[in-house]
């Protein structure tokens, strides 16, 4: 989206009434904000007719006892006002937290709905901006923005209407003045509109850049780039930066501008009050003069307090464009199957398959492959062959181009996504753990996996052991990405995760790649476990794991182009007797 769409788009009805929108499961709460804006404005304007009261009566005639009733009554209205104005700060803050929360779960369901090339094409730290940041800037709409410029724009429409019916003649002189701060607030918008949009796009410019360095520190520091890195943060800083100082310089342009014709407002009045004697001509009495200056405050404060408020509602309305632009994104897995199996046998088929990340740019070129129910099947092939590709589509990560994938004789499109991703199980080599526990890392916190369960499963497979060395056994804390422990026992992990959920389907995707010996020892047990008996498509990397396979299948630039077993393929002296000389034939020296 281009700026000048997204500057269209900030402030306009249907944005501002889909916002509202969301209000409507609090319903009690929205009314009774609107409620008490309307009572504190009332309030606030009941105090300067009360000081001329005050003024007017009983100390005019020195009446004691009037004074202290009118007295008591501004006290009780003083309260009132206080008592109003604290409920319409805490339940507008309810009401803005209750629907961002709402919005949050909209935006979170959605985002982990999204097909992978989603989130091949954008920035995590951006998205963590819209979660996070956006959405507290949705949230001031309602508890900083739209309800105080209601109340702030009640108590200015009451004061004039009070300083009208006291002095009409002194009131339009005040009013006289009001076109200068309303042209210097429209200019002051138009300029905060455009400065806000580019406020929010640096905020996510910064917090992308910061993520993936803090994710990526050992890169950093492994190939000397702190100082380029840190040159890198100083510019996008700087600008982000000079967004903001963009914003304070509007405001301290208007501001001043503001105050400058709240001062000429009170010279008017003093000047043409009581200097020129209007008082003379239609003042009853000076306790209006009195009045005058609370109900200018009134006026005033508001006006200069609905320009900075308007700030915070373009800001939220600006966050809000943003967020919905996701909520608003169809980037989803087409889920219309309805086919639900609890058993499954595991039977897979590729029929000429065609796919690609890209459009026009074809990964695999129509490949047909099938794997029987409890056959172990390794895919071996050179880097950017397309091994990887074929279990994300498998999975339904991506939709394919062209082409029919069956599993049990049963195009996986049939299948719910739900039931068709429950009965595969995926070991990648680059595992990822959340920073929690070890067992919660296992069940993914499914109620239904017991620890016991876990343990059982653990010692099956043979790293119950290694669990139980840990501090707290399988109640430790891996912390982010797994990071106290070793790649190996990450594997493990991962292992134990898979095999933990019972699949009929498992992937092992390069899963032994990058471990120590001892660790690959675990592995190749644990993997010999969790294949018994089950379907299992291994993207082979290691010797051992290709000889044991029931079929082999060679891929290079997208096709299949040799099937068949180890020695079979052996005997053929094509590209897996290649492959297999120029990579595989070195382990075996090795070893």
């Amino acid at each position: 989206m281009s700026k000048t769409e997204e500057i269209g788009k900030a402030f306009d009805f249907g944005l501002f009434k889909r916002v509202f929108g969301h209000t409507k499961p609090y319903r009690g709460i929205f009314w009774l904000v609107a409620i008490m804006a309307v009572l504190s404005a009332a309030f606030a304007v009941l105090v300067p007719i009360l000081v001329k009261l005050i003024i007017d009566e009983p100390l005019t005639n020195k009446d004691s006892e009037q004074l202290l009733f009118v007295v008591l009554i501004m006290l009780g209205t003083l309260i009132a006002q206080v008592i109003s104005q604290l409920l319409f700060n805490y339940y507008a803050n309810l009401l803005g937290e209750s629907v961002i929360k709402d919005i949050r779960v909209k935006l979170f369901q959605k985002m982990v709905g999204f097909k992978m090339t989603y989130f091949d094409n954008s920035s995590i730290g951006v998205l963590v901006t819209r979660a996070v940041a956006d959405m507290q800037r949705i949230g001031e709409i309602f508890s900083q923005g739209f309800f105080v410029i209601v109340a702030d724009t009640l108590k200015m429409l009451c004061a004039a209407c009070v300083m009208l019916i006291m002095n009409w003649r002194l009131a339009l002189i005040v009013f006289a003045i009001l076109p200068i701060i309303l042209i210097a607030t429209r200019l002051f918008q138009q300029a905060m509109k455009v400065a806000f949009i580019d406020v929010r796009a640096q905020v996510a410019n910064l917090n992308s850049f910061v993520q993936e360095r803090i994710a990526g520190m050992k890169i950093v520091q492994l190939f000397n780039r702190e100082q380029i890195e840190k040159e890198k943060f100083r510019k996008i800083n700087e600008k982000h930066q000079n967004a903001w100082l963009r914003t304070v310089w509007y405001n301290s342009i208007f501001f001043p501008i503001a105050e400058i014709s709240n001062s000429v407002g009170v010279g008017l009045v003093v000047y043409f009050g009581i200097i020129q004697n209007i008082d003379s001509v239609n003042l009853d009495n000076k306790g209006s003069i009195i009045a005058f200056f609370f109900l200018m405050d009134l006026l005033f404060r508001p006006l200069r307090q609905i320009a900075d408020k308007f700030n915070t509602l373009q800001m939220g309305m600006v966050a809000a464009n943003r967020v919905f632009g996701i909520l608003d994104t169809d980037s989803r897995i087409a889920d219309n199957g309805s086919l639900e199996k609890a058993d499954v046998k595991g039977n897979i088929q590729f029929s000429n398959v065609h796919f690609g990340y890209l459009e026009n740019e074809e990964v695999l070129h129509g490949i047909s492959f099938e794997v029987e129910a409890g056959e172990t099947v390794a895919i071996v092939g050179a880097t950017g062959a397309g091994k990887s590709t074929i279990i994300n589509l498998l999975n339904r990560f991506y939709e394919i181009n062209s082409g029919e994938i069956l599993v049990d004789g049963h195009n996986i499109r049939d299948y719910t996504l739900k039931s068709l991703r429950s009965h595969i199980a995926i070991v990648l080599q680059d595992v990822f753990l959340f920073a929690d526990s070890i067992a919660n890392n296992i069940s993914l916190r499914e109620e239904s996996v017991t620890l016991e369960q876990i343990e059982n499963a653990a010692k099956q497979i043979g790293v119950h052991e290694f669990i139980s060395s840990l501090p707290e056994g399988y109640l430790y804390n891996v912390k982010e990405r797994g990071t106290m422990l070793s790649s190996g026992q990450r594997q493990l992990i991962a292992f134990l995760r898979a095999y933990v959920s019972n699949p009929s389907i498992l992937i092992l995707d390069e899963a032994t790649s990058s471990v120590d010996t001892y660790s690959e020892q675990l592995i190749q047990r644990a993997t010999d476990k969790i294949t018994e008996g089950r379907t299992s498509i291994i993207i082979a990397h290691r010797l051992a794991t290709i000889k044991k396979a029931d079929k082999i299948i060679v891929m290079d630039a997208g096709q299949i182009v040799e099937i068949g077993n180890h020695q079979e393929l052996l005997k053929k002296g094509g590209y897996y007797s290649d492959l297999y000389e120029a990579q595989f034939m070195a382990e075996e020296e090795v070893a």
